[in-house]
């Protein structure tokens, strides 16, 4: 089984991410895993703190002379901010009066509800652990899980659709995905220019204001096998994990898998993806894609589609009422260094957790200590399906 977790905070000394469960033999560049990291980092809209951090990926085991050795994978994450944050934040007792504390908690953060269920008398202990920096650990992680299922022909990559009240109203083909992910300047994560320049236009409004604003972005997964996930039991539908992988992500409040509000809307002759069979290549496929891939519970060897609904981040320039946790009386919310807009790089964190299921449902279904066995149960598999 492959399991995952991150540790750290926002301005501790460093991010900390662990994997374990993958095979052995899996080739792994660094390279590929720091790239993945500056992609988080990139689009409009980001704030100053993109300007202090340069992320870059430290292994301290798993990985040996360029490929996974079977053992648990640890990855550490300095945080460049750190050294402004030493006597704030020391893990001894250290000096009280240095401290920053959060004591005007903000509309839409964990503050308030993180405050009072661990009894803390300010919200900085939960700012630090709350906060989108942990996800930098989720990206290094995805990146791993992305090359691991490059040997399989699966590819992963996301797309932004919506920016605001802008969105992009047609479907966007995998081809132009690829083709946009090997753009080397990120502005919102559009494949069409002139929407982008339209979504852009939103997100200067809302710094000159003093707001932020949300979006939806896409992931897409090409090159799945039919089968992934299963049926079987509720928590066995790669659907549902899929659906938290999203969900789990900071400010994310909805997840889409197809066009499933679109559907809901329709009759049932509109939605279903009729299905046909190429007697030249002996293979099934739909004649849409309206379910994104996935039928009950399983994959169906259609592109994979699932959107999340990223909200506002909460932390305004131009803050909203809140409470004082010492006084109890009105105050104006607390104001952290932040974002106006996060849609493109919260894309790259959903692929990062896309690929991260996906890998755990290819050896939940072909197993293996090695690479090389697992390809081999992959192809057995597959030559069962091209005889189907």
């Amino acid at each position: 089984m492959l399991r995952f977790e991150t540790a750290g905070e926002s301005h501790g000394e460093c991010l900390v991410a662990t994997l374990t469960g993958l095979p052995a033999g899996i080739p792994i560049s660094l390279e590929e895993i720091n790239h993945e990291l500056w992609r988080r980092q990139q689009g409009f809209g980001r704030g100053g703190r993109m300007k202090i951090e340069t992320d870059r990926v430290s292994v301290v085991s798993g990985i040996r002379h360029g490929q996974t050795i079977g053992s648990p994978i640890a990855m550490l994450l300095p945080n460049a901010d750190w050294k402004n944050w030493t006597e704030s934040l020391p893990v001894e007792s250290g000096d009280p009066s240095l401290h920053k504390p959060v004591d005007r908690p903000r509309p839409g953060h964990a503050d308030l509800a993180g405050a009072i269920k661990y009894n803390f008398p300010d919200a900085r202990y939960i700012l630090e652990r709350a906060s989108a920096r942990e996800t930098t650990a989720r990206v290094a992680i995805g990146a791993v899980a992305k090359q691991f299922l490059k040997n399989f022909g699966i590819e992963v990559l996301s797309h932004v659709i919506a920016v605001g009240s802008k969105r992009l109203e047609r479907v966007v083909e995998w081809g132009e995905i690829v083709a946009h992910s090997k753009k080397t300047e990120v502005l919102l994560g559009c494949v069409d220019a002139d929407c982008e320049a339209e979504m852009k236009a939103l997100v200067d409004e809302a710094y000159r204001t003093g707001d932020t604003i949300g979006g939806i972005f896409e992931v897409v997964a090409h090159g799945l096998p039919v089968g992934l996930g299963s049926h079987i039991t509720w928590d066995s539908r790669l659907d549902g994990k899929l659906a938290q992988a999203i969900v789990c992500i900071q400010a994310v409040k909805g997840v889409e898998i197809g066009f499933a509000e679109d559907g809901a809307l329709s009759f049932g002759s509109k939605v279903q993806d009729e299905i046909h069979y190429n007697k030249d290549e002996r293979s099934f496929y739909r004649g849409n894609n309206r379910a994104g891939g996935l039928e009950g519970g399983m994959t169906n060897g259609e592109d994979l589609r699932v959107r999340g609904f990223l909200k506002p981040i909460s932390t305004l320039r131009r803050p909203l009422e809140s409470v004082d946790l010492t006084t109890r009386e009105p105050a104006k919310a607390a104001y952290e260094r932040s974002d106006v807009c996060v849609v493109p790089a919260a894309g790259v964190i959903g692929e990062a957790m896309v690929a991260i299921v996906l890998a755990g449902a290819m050896l939940e279904k072909f197993g293996g200590d090695s690479l090389a066995e697992t390809l081999r149960n992959f192809e057995n598999y597959q030559q069962q399906v091209r005889a189907f």
